[in-house]
C-alpha cells in the first residue's frame, strides 16, 4: 500500500516519547493510527469513545499490553 505523510501536532511528551521509541514501536504506533482515522472516516463507529475501545481490543489482541503502552508514552 503506497503511503503519504502528514503532520499531527502533539504536545511534547509525546512527540519526545515517539522520537525514543524504537523501530517496531513506532511501527505499531503508525498502525495503530493508521487503523484508527481509516475507521473514523468510515464513520463505522458512532463515537471517539468507542473507537479507541476498538482500537484498544485490537492492539491488545496483538500484543500490546498497558506496561508497554505507558512505556511508550513515557518515551522509555
Amino acid at each position: 500500500m503506497a503511503t503519504t505523510k502528514i503532520t499531527i501536532p502533539l504536545d511534547s511528551k509525546t512527540a519526545r516519547a515517539y522520537a525514543a521509541a524504537g523501530r517496531e514501536e513506532k511501527r505499531k504506533i503508525r498502525a495503530l493510527l493508521s487503523l484508527w482515522l481509516r475507521e473514523l472516516a468510515a464513520e463505522k463507529y458512532s463515537s471517539l469513545e468507542s473507537v479507541l475501545d476498538e482500537v484498544g481490543r485490537k492492539a491488545k489482541a496483538r500484543g500490546l499490553t498497558a506496561e508497554k503502552l505507558d512505556s511508550l508514552l513515557k518515551g522509555a
